[in-house]
């Protein structure tokens, strides 16, 4: 965990007061469509950076910079910076300040149409996502990014470092049997290995938001955790065994649109597993799930 360095009130009133006069310099108003949330802590600001490990041998891509307050932090420390943001009113305001440096590029697209090895194309080193994310879109963004990171046996993506609601972060963090274990859980422990790092009070923020935040690193992992013999067949499996939660795992699979296997087939599998038929799938490890894979192929 993020331990914050001294000066901390002097240095969150600066970085406060810039946001205040940009705000007010460039006519902008924090956008709930956007779900905009400004962050004006200058002390956990340097605390994700730090948690990215952020290098000059590192491309970094930022989503949603916003205000350009982490851009600034970036663009010192990272060989080159591209930050897409989706709010064109921004683009002026971070075109004439972080835009200014010369390893920064702004991008104005919605990174969840946007082709990611296309943006950073013919950039150097290891490429590593930072963002202060929209908590609307966090999940998506977050399984894009994922499903991105690792392909055909090379890594694309060293890290994720990302600002998420505290709840999400809880999430994709915890183990089998815990009321936030879910189908992302497993997703994420699938690529990547993730820790939280700083968390994150509201008033860090300009609006505050309504919930608590905390910061994540997913370090990638080189090759998948697991073997299955079909990767497609397992995601199914866990997706069915989340979308009725209070049900059995075979109901899960019975129900599930994506799915046809017969329940006699599901119930031989749990079997040989030694699972009992009651059995949930909130009980299952991501090695549960693969072997359950393949026995229902």
């Amino acid at each position: 965990m993020y331990v914050f360095k001294g000066g901390f009130r002097k240095k969150f009133i600066m970085e406060k007061t810039e946001t205040l006069y940009n705000l007010t310099h460039y006519n902008i108003r924090p956008d709930k469509k956007y779900g905009q949330n400004f962050l004006t802590d200058d002390d956990i600001l340097d605390g994700i950076v730090e948690a990215a490990g952020v290098t000059k041998d590192d491309t970094v891509l930022e989503i949603g910079p916003g205000l350009g307050a982490l851009t600034k932090r970036l663009s010192k420390a990272a060989g080159k910076v591209v930050a897409v943001e989706i709010d064109e009113k921004l683009i002026m305001l971070l075109e004439e300040t972080v835009g200014k440096e010369e390893n920064v590029t702004i991008i104005n697209q919605d990174i969840l149409k946007t082709d990611i090895r296309e943006i950073v194309s013919g950039t150097r080193g290891r490429l590593k996502v930072v963002a202060n994310l929209p908590y609307y879109i966090t999940s998506p963004i977050v399984v894009k990014l994922l499903e991105e990171s690792r392909k055909d046996g090379e890594v694309f993506i060293d890290s994720i470092t990302v600002m998420v609601q505290k709840e999400v972060a809880e999430r994709l963090t915890s183990g089998p049997g815990t009321k936030d274990y879910g189908a992302i859980t497993l997703f994420a422990q699938y690529y990547a290995e993730t820790e939280i790092k700083i968390d994150v009070p509201p008033e860090s923020f300009m609006p505050p938001p309504a919930v608590n935040s905390s910061v994540i690193n997913m370090k990638i992992l080189p090759e998948p955790p697991v073997s299955t013999k079909d990767e497609e067949l397992m995601m199914k499996l866990i997706r069915a065994s989340f979308n009725q939660r209070r049900k059995t795992l075979l109901n899960g699979i019975k129900n599930s649109p994506e799915l046809s296997i017969s329940k006699e087939k599901a119930e031989e599998a749990l079997n040989k597993m030694g699972k009992p038929l009651t059995v949930r799938g909130e009980t299952f490890t991501l090695e549960e799930f693969a072997e359950l894979s393949d026995m229902l192929l």
